[in-house]
């Protein structure tokens, strides 16, 4: 699934007592609409005077080290407020208590979200029986408070357990869908027991299973316990709690499609979902903290494909980071199930749509869709007529040849002053332009769609930035030939190649701040050019191309990776290197 998934236990951090005061801070002067207290951390939107007297209010919370969750929820159409507590660990019972205090809505009521977690659930419980209590003493009415608990995680729930046999159910990414719809639904002016029902839906339709590369780091502690480096932990929790299942690393195409029947043959989901038969869902895939954006697009397609798979409608896709465990180097996979009355449905599917304003929820833009756009896309259709040529195929077999024999120097040069890959890269190019002269794939009687043919050769073999500029110096070649109006290999000498080159450099140039003296291939590519030009002599090309692939040994890096590298007497660039590798190549061909 990933190369690498260990966690080195280094942190950016001053004090780690005050690192969650401190990151709560951050987020509120990133954010304008929040206020933080300090004192009790609690989070809260900036206009809450005036929002708990127009709807019911609810507010989350627990130990830090989730973020986004729970502060980062915070705002319009979303959480009214949400309480932290030290890393891994629940808000004391007073902390809780000062934020229900706040967010109180005496007309609307408050909902109280808490995640299935011992510490969470004895907290927030005592912290709302204390409020009921004080208001009795102040001969108050009792207060209009409800209270739910998520326990979305079926990682730690045998397929065999019944629901009185289990170990507990945690509280995972599920979570921030619970006040994501109930948030939502009080926004829109639902009542406390609507607000309630809402999230008591969600609770009971939403299932999650997760699954970690490492456990992560605890800033002032270290790791708490590694994988090896093969290993990876199905079922891990977003403290570090062991999972169900420590196994070999899997491709990510064979693990995310167990995930996912993970939760369809779990007992809750089966239990659940017995009577839907239109299968629908929302689909939330999170970041457990350390994945990589690209690696979350992929695992992103294949949870999709594997939900359909298993014959449920995905209508909704989330991707992103939503509930963390650090710096956990791992996903969670969320399915909410959706109502088969299609009244029910339409209702929660608003409650999804609906615009949230917070820094830890992305809105979906929905546009129409005004049709495909794919043959635009594609451009105009070029017709080729591959053709043979002696002289060009001899010529790109000589430069093959050669590229073959220099390429080990080339790789050592550039893993002396670069990333080692372009000897590798530069024989994959020309690897490709020999396998398609030999196929007869080129119109090698056609000089100019010749070039413009390799050129398109050259950019899928080789990419890169060595890539790019051989496609740009040979797109340059073929225009200038077009302009030329030569049509056949007929009218081609030495010095026509030559003055070619030279306006393919400047369009090379167009693109490209290096020059010559700037220690990469343009040290090579313009005296050979130059001399050709001037001269029409071959050998004499060779030869200032190989003087120039030499000086660069004595030249200061000023364009490439090469300039992040300490100067290293006597190394000449391996670019230039590897184009003298070619033009040598191509002037024994056509000297025979």
């Amino acid at each position: 699934m990933a190369s690498s998934g260990s966690s080195d236990g280094k942190h950016f951090i001053t004090d780690p007592k005050t690192l969650v005061k401190n990151s709560l801070c951050g987020l509120a002067i990133a954010n304008p609409h929040l206020s933080f207290d300090e004192q009790q951390k609690v989070t809260f939107t900036k206009d809450l005077a005036d929002l708990r007297k127009k709807q019911v209010t609810l507010f989350c919370g627990g130990g830090s080290g989730h973020e986004p969750a729970h502060a980062g929820f915070v705002g319009h159409g979303m959480l009214t407020a949400a309480v932290s507590g030290h890393v891994f660990a629940s808000p004391t019972s007073s902390q809780v208590l000062s934020c229900l205090r706040r967010v109180y809505s005496e007309e609307h009521g408050t909902l109280v979200v808490i995640k299935n977690y011992t510490g969470d659930v004895l907290n927030f419980g005592r912290a709302v029986e204390r409020f009921k209590s004080e208001r009795v003493n102040h001969n108050l009415p009792l207060p209009k408070v409800a209270t739910v608990v998520v326990d979305d995680d079926v990682g730690v729930v045998n397929p065999n357990d019944d629901e009185e046999g289990g170990v507990g159910r945690r509280g995972l990414a599920a979570t921030v869908l619970v006040y994501k719809l109930a948030g939502a639904c009080a926004t829109a002016g639902g009542s406390l027991d609507q607000v309630k029902a809402v999230a008591e839906y969600a609770i009971s339709n939403s299932f999650t299973i997760g699954c970690a590369l490492n456990a992560a780091s605890v800033p002032g502690q270290g790791m708490p316990r590694s994988l090896d480096s093969d290993e990876m932990e199905i079922g891990m929790g977003i403290h570090n709690e062991p999972g169900f299942a420590t196994k070999k690393v899997q491709p990510a195409d064979v693990l995310v499609p167990d995930l996912v029947k993970h939760i369809v043959d779990s007992m809750p989901f089966r239990k659940a979902t017995s009577g839907n038969s239109k299968r629908r869902s929302v689909l939330l895939v999170n970041n457990l903290g350390a994945t990589s954006n690209l690696e979350m697009g992929l695992v992103t397609k294949l949870a999709a494909e594997s939900v359909r798979a298993q014959g449920i409608d995905p209508v909704r896709v989330f991707s992103g980071t939503y509930m963390t465990g650090l710096a956990m180097p791992g996903v969670s996979i969320t399915l909410l199930m959706l109502p088969d009355n299609d009244d029910q449905y339409a209702n929660i599917l608003k409650l999804v749509d609906a615009a949230t304003y917070c820094p830890g929820w992305v809105n979906h833009a929905h546009v129409a869709d005004a049709g495909c756009t794919d043959e635009s896309a594609q451009g105009p259709k070029v017709q080729i007529k591959p053709a043979s040529d002696p002289v060009w195929e001899r010529v790109i077999s000589e430069a093959y040849s050669s590229v073959v024999a220099e390429e080990p120097q080339v790789t050592l040069l550039d893993q002396l002053m670069g990333d080692g890959d372009c000897g590798q890269v530069l024989l994959s190019g020309a690897t490709a332009i020999r396998d398609a002269a030999q196929a007869t794939q080129l119109p090698l009687n056609d000089p100019a769609a010749a070039l413009a043919q390799i050129s398109s050769i050259v950019e899928d073999a080789m990419g890169g930035t060595s890539g790019i500029i051989y496609c740009l110096f040979l797109d340059g070649l073929a225009q200038q030939l077009r302009a030329l109006n030569i049509s056949d290999n007929s009218s081609l000498t030495p010095q026509v190649w030559g003055k070619t080159m030279l306006g393919a450099l400047d369009t090379l140039y167009q693109y490209t701040s290096a020059r010559p003296g700037h220690r990469t291939l343009i040290d090579a590519l313009q005296p050979f050019a130059s001399t050709l030009s001037q001269t029409g002599n071959l050998d004499a090309a060779l030869g200032a191309a190989g003087k120039g692939a030499e000086d660069t040994a004595q030249m200061q890096p000023k364009r490439g990776r090469a300039v992040y590298v300490q100067s290293k007497d006597n190394i000449a660039d391996a670019g230039a290197v590897g184009l003298v590798a070619v033009i040598k190549g191509i002037v024994s061909a056509l000297k025979q």
